[in-house]
């Protein structure tokens, strides 16, 4: 099933003529579904709107988005209620919709999103072979460094991260394939629909979806014996608390970390004395070019850079 026609199902039949064969270009990234606006594309170095043949961007209504949904839910939104209260749902292929408007809460806590107005269609990426150039620089000993990866929203730390889990659970180049363990709290490396990951990850990778990241960590430590723990979007003390109990426990671990630039770790809440004992071994900033590639920078536990 190819990427046009997994998405063109999702939108509103009276459309779906004139997004076919001319939307879907290389490079899309997000699908900006607003109501009372025009349909945005969003590409790699570009958007444009959605124009219907010889007239103004066409604008989203509330009926458009009401359809929207059940097509997204096959008509089925409760199944999807846990998925919503996180702010999204991934449908086959590993699109994730995210999903804003009014918000449901109870006794103070968010229970899901409901008047849905807005939806963004985050287009999976799956750039296989793109870890090829850092695994060098993470194996060691028939292992590899606890490594962190890090970027701003958007540069492709969770591509680079999905791809060398892949790397890593296939082995290769003399290298044995590794138990590679995945906490996926928010559906994003491995693109699980309904349970089943819609990413290739290799034939040695488990997945643990929908389950925060510090619980999620030592619920595979206890039942799963990874070689390599991988999780998405460090941040919390928990987190890194989780990280530290599982190089204990003999696990490796990879992750990620939103910021700015490599020195910008330092004012990381939590992870300076994690930095300081050289829990991580490997620092990979991802940093997007104007021409929509990557440069790519490592360094280790002293910050000196490798590459």
């Amino acid at each position: 099933m190819n990427q046009s026609f997994q998405l063109e199902k999702i939108f509103p039949l009276h459309i779906r003529e004139t997004l076919k064969n001319k939307m879907w270009q290389n490079g899309l990234e997000e699908v900006r579904v607003r109501i009372g606006q025009p349909l945005e594309f969003v590409y790699d170095t570009k958007s444009c709107y959605m124009k219907e043949e010889g007239s103004e961007p066409y604008r989203i209504a509330g009926k458009d988005i009401a359809e929207m949904l059940n097509y997204i839910s096959h008509y089925s939104l409760y199944a999807y209620r846990e998925e919503m209260r996180q702010g999204y749902i991934t449908i086959e292929g590993g699109h994730r919709i995210g999903l804003a408007g009014s918000v449901a809460i109870e006794h103070g806590k968010i229970t899901g999103v409901h008047h849905v107005s807005f939806l963004n269609i985050r287009i999976a990426h799956e750039k296989i072979g793109c870890a090829e150039k850092i695994l060098p620089f993470i194996r060691h000993q028939g292992s590899i460094h606890n490594t962190l990866m890090l970027s701003i929203p958007g540069a492709g730390k969770t591509t680079y991260l999905r791809d060398s889990i892949r790397m890593l659970s296939e082995g290769g180049d003399g290298y044995p394939g590794m138990k590679v363990c995945v906490v996926d709290e928010r559906s994003e490396i491995a693109a699980c629909h309904m349970g089943v990951p819609q990413n290739s990850l290799g034939p040695r990778t488990d997945v643990l979806d929908g389950c925060g990241k510090a619980e999620g960590m030592l619920m595979l430590i206890r039942s799963m014996s990874p070689q390599v723990l991988a999780v998405d979007e460090l941040g919390k003390e928990e987190d890194f608390t989780a990280v530290e109990q599982a190089v204990h426990s003999g696990s490796r671990v990879i992750g990620t970390i939103h910021a700015e630039d490599i020195r910008g770790l330092l004012e990381k809440p939590y992870l300076h004395k994690w930095m300081e004992k050289q829990v991580f071994r490997r620092y990979i900033w991802i940093q997007r070019k104007e021409n929509g590639g990557r440069r790519i920078q490592i360094y280790d536990e002293h910050m000196e850079r490798l590459c």
